[in-house]
Order: C-alpha cells, then structure tokens, then sequence
C-alpha cells in the first residue's frame, strides 16, 4: 500500500496540518494539505500546502520568503492528522505567520479578551506587496529579492549547501536528500537533468503568457539539485562562486578564449 493511502482524507480529499518548530516546540500554523502537497512536501524536504481559498498548491514562503524546511513527517493515531517537525528559513529566520509574527497562534485569552502575546518581528506590508492587504486571501505577491536581501546573496547558497552536507549519511528513509545520496551519482545526475529540462520548459512558456514565478521555481530546483551533485564530488558552493567572482569582468569571449587555449 502507498503510505499515502494511508492518510484518512476527508471529503474534499484534505487533511489538517500542524507546523511544529524543532527545538523549541511552539507550534507556528495550521494549513491544510491534499495528496500532492503531502508528497511534495516529503519529496522536496520544504512544507507545501493546499490553499483552499485559492484551490491551489501552496509552497510555503513563495509570496513572503519565509520557508519552512522539514525535519519530519508524522500521523497521528487516527491518521486524519499530520504533525511536521520544521525549521522556519526566510529574510528573517522565524517568522512563520503572514502577520510578521513567530506563530500564527499569538493570541491567549486572558480575563475573557483575547490579547497578543508576540511581538511583530516585521512588518507585514514590507514582507508583501500588491493592491491589497497582505492579510486577505490571494492577495500577497511575492517581492522580487534586492540586491541586498539575504535571498540574493551568496550567504543562502552557503546554508543550502551546509544543510544537503549535513544529511550525508542521514536516514534515506526521512530525508529526500539523504536518498538521493544513497541511490549515488547517477540517480543525482539524473534530477539535475529533469530540472534543466523543465527549466528550459518553463522559459519557453513564458512567451505563451505563463507566470514568470514557474521559472524561478525551476530555476531554484536546478540549482538546488546541482548543489547536491557538488557534494556528492566533494566540492562546495564557495567554489563555484570563487570561479564566478574570478570571471567578474572579464569579457565572455576572452574568458572563452582562455580556456580554449592550449595550456603551456
């Protein structure tokens, strides 16, 4: 039987999500997930949800930035409720609620009015931006990182590439990059083509009016798979990005030229 059958979904074919921060165990949000995102969410490592006012998949963190990397994936006794252990990633490490707070349960009832207890550790009209209030449904669009976000440096590719050395060794059982080591080079070389490919896909949709989002999306799945492969050779990111910084300003054509050249 597929483990994912065994999931009692209910009649609209979800089941209700709990996202538990590993560590320190405070409890950050509910969201709802079908079987697609359940499976993506096991496959990818990073919670993906079901948006029911939207009707459609949900990565977490694709309009804030605020992605939730997975630790584990539990059921409960009656298997209609599912339980991630998550660590909270994004501009701002923690921050889990669209309200810029740590946990979406920030409200406590006390002496019959229920009061905030948390802090907003941001503002949450400068996590998103569009025509309405980031609290309405549908309503976020994801801000395009700045030269100077944490996003759009090199420090990102740095963690993402000391997180996938980390799980060298890890249960393939419990971590989607922990099996792609285990099956080896070629089953990783493997994805890094599938990836390019649908990259490659989602450039030329865009001329057909698709969204530009789908692109990114690809573009960071190739990268992140190309990360993998780098390890599994037993090279890092920082070097990658020491080869780009030496062929800052230097012409395409000369730096062709180079490398064409029979070394002495």
């Amino acid at each position: 039987m597929n483990w994912l059958d065994e999931v009692k979904w209910d009649e609209r074919g979800l089941v209700p999500v709990i996202a538990q921060e590993q560590g320190t165990g405070d409890v950050l949000m509910f969201a709802w997930m079908n079987r697609e995102a359940l499976a993506l969410t096991a496959e990818r490592g990073q919670a993906v949800y079901w948006s029911r006012s939207r009707s459609k998949l949900w990565h977490k963190g694709e309009e804030s930035g605020h992605f939730q990397q997975v630790h584990a994936i539990r059921l409960d006794c009656d298997n209609d409720v599912v339980l991630l252990s998550i660590t909270q990633l994004g501009h701002e490490p923690g921050i889990a609620c669209h309200t810029g707070r740590h946990s979406c349960f920030f409200q406590k009832l006390e002496n019959g009015v229920w009061s905030a207890t948390e802090p907003v550790l941001k503002d949450p009209h400068h996590i998103y931006e569009g025509p309405k209030h980031p609290a309405e449904p549908g309503a976020a669009v994801r801000a395009p990182a700045s030269p100077q976000s944490p996003l759009a440096t090199d420090d990102i590719l740095k963690r993402v590439g000391a997180v996938i050395e980390s799980r060298k060794g890890a249960d393939p059982a419990t971590s989607y990059v922990a099996k792609l080591f285990d099956k080896g080079l070629d089953a990783i070389l493997k994805k890094v083509g599938e990836e390019a490919t649908e990259t490659v896909m989602a450039a030329k949709d865009l001329q057909q009016g698709a969204d530009p989002a789908k692109l990114v999306y690809e573009v960071a799945d190739l990268w992140f798979h190309s990360l993998v492969a780098l390890s599994h050779c037993g090279l890092t990111p920082e070097q990658v990005l020491a080869e780009l910084a030496r062929r800052e300003g230097l012409s395409g054509l000369t730096e062709f030229a180079q490398r064409s050249s029979p070394k002495p």
